[in-house]
């Protein structure tokens, strides 16, 4: 099955689909602005970089030293690498950083300081996440070994306590990336034409992957272990720390934005189809929340306007705040979904009850959003 073959019916809600983007383009002609990142997003990237970088270098420069000063070192580089993850490759990624190809491709490459490779990150996000949001078989951001994200999903006995291990694996998540994951999707991806779909062959990925894995354990790993001063031991917890820390950060701002209690989950039939348009999809797989925190806001990437994200992908997060109005409005007048929280806590209840209830399976019958296309 080629996962891109999945049909949408564009025919349906054309006439919001068209009202919404005159909307969004109207707005931005009267504003007399671009779609792109503007000075203070230029500002957040660099705060962004620094609060990964600064650490490492007072770190081997021994500026910092001693035990604990320098596991602070390490947290505010996991804070870094999360805020590099949700405020500045996440927008080059999907081209709404810069109208220049080059800035994007060069601010994207900033994921494999999270101990990911692109060019996964991008087929897995781009192409499959954004394309088939919450649909059986095919988002990969729902495909877990261990977690049953959906109601579509087979339930086995280990996910009766999902709940509570949940959280613990969301942790381990870009230590994933760095030691497994990577090398999996590669031959998956291989598999299924992607690759091909990016000039690469599975030879030429891997052997991309390899060198890419082997410079980024050597900045974060091995030269921290033979320069700083501490016993090797510790510079490893410090390590796997940093990347807990972004690991659990990145999959509690991803998680409550499709996986609660509100949002739709489809599992196709042999047609491959989508009885609806793909932006009124978008709308019924995808949750907003803490719209009214600015600095939260600011700190992920606007991506708590994961509505707006979806829908308008190439647009810099920077203006997600003002075109939300436009968006939820366009949406309530054609009597279409705008799921939202108002609090973040809000958000990780509903993702969590959600869980529980994927675990145990006494709700499987009450969840009435299950879709079979």
């Amino acid at each position: 099955m080629n996962k891109l073959n999945v049909k949408f019916n564009n025919q349906l809600n054309k006439d919001f689909v068209k009202e919404l983007r005159n909307n969004v383009n109207k707005y931005f002609k009267e504003k007399g602005i671009n779609q792109y990142a503007n000075a203070n997003m230029k500002i957040k990237t660099t705060f962004m970089f620094c609060l990964y970088f600064i650490p490492m270098i007072l770190m081997f420069t021994g500026v910092v030293t001693g035990v604990w000063p320098i596991m602070g070192m390490w947290f505010l580089m996991g804070m870094g690498m999360s805020g590099i993850g949700l405020s500045v490759m996440h927008d080059a990624n999907h081209g709404a950083y810069s109208k220049n190809k080059i800035v994007n491709n060069l601010l994207g490459f900033s994921v494999n300081f999270l101990g990911a490779y692109h060019i996964n990150w991008q087929i897995q996000h781009n192409m499959l996440h954004h394309s088939f949001t919450n649909i059986h078989d095919h988002d990969g951001d729902i495909e877990n070994v261990l977690m049953r994200f959906s109601p579509t999903q087979k339930r086995k006995k280990i996910n009766t306590f999902q709940v509570i291990y949940g959280p613990i694996l969301y942790g381990l998540m870009t230590l994933y990336w760095v030691f497994s994951k990577d090398f999996e999707r590669l031959v998956k991806y291989n598999k299924m034409n992607y690759l091909s779909r990016k000039g690469l062959t599975l030879k030429k990925a891997t052997w991309t992957l390899l060198f890419h894995k082997i410079w980024y354990l050597a900045l974060t790993l091995v030269l921290p272990i033979l320069i700083v001063d501490l016993a090797w031991w510790q510079t490893l917890l410090g390590f796997l720390g940093m990347h807990y820390i972004c690991g659990l950060t990145l999959a509690l701002i991803f998680q409550p934005a499709h996986v609660v209690q509100e949002t739709d989950f489809y599992k196709l039939d042999e047609s491959e189809s989508i009885e609806n348009n793909w932006a009124v999809h978008q709308l019924h797989t995808t949750s907003n929340f803490a719209n009214k925190s600015v600095i939260f806001s600011w700190f992920i990437g606007g991506l708590n306007f994961q509505i707006e994200h979806h829908l308008f992908p190439h647009i810099c997060h920077i203006h997600y705040k003002k075109i939300s109005k436009i968006v939820k409005q366009t949406a309530e007048k054609y009597g279409h979904p705008y799921h939202q929280k108002k609090t973040f806590l809000g958000a990780l209840i509903s993702h969590f009850t959600l869980l529980h209830r994927l675990g145990t399976g006494s709700y499987d019958r009450k969840l009435a959003n299950v879709v079979n296309s």
